[in-house]
């Protein structure tokens, strides 16, 4: 699996809209091919990033997804650049070992 870690520094103040967006996020990544799953985390203390989890099945799924006109559109209107304290990163990973509850 390969998984992806996008690190978004919110400004105060800002943290509903940047929520919202993803809540009525105009791109359909649940639909695209090799897609698993997101997890957008709330940080629970200051100076701490959101983080905007991804799963794929594999890489090439992921770089089809940022080439597509769904990922565009998803990005289409950011927020201002003030709604940000500090840049953001985005970190790739391949998974090596995972584990779930079994029931």
């Amino acid at each position: 699996m390969f998984m992806v870690a996008n690190r978004v520094y919110v400004a105060s103040g800002w943290e509903e809209q940047f929520e919202e967006r993803f809540r009525k996020r105009a791109g359909r990544i649940e639909q695209q091919p090799g897609f698993v799953r997101m997890e957008v985390l709330r940080p629970v203390s200051e100076d701490t990033p959101y983080v905007v989890n991804t799963a794929w099945e594999d890489e090439a799924a992921f770089r089809s997804w940022i080439g597509s006109a769904d990922f565009k559109d998803a990005h289409a209107n950011p927020l201002p650049r003030e709604a940000f304290s500090a840049e953001g990163k985005l970190e790739q990973y391949q998974t090596v070992v995972s584990a779930a509850r079994s029931d």
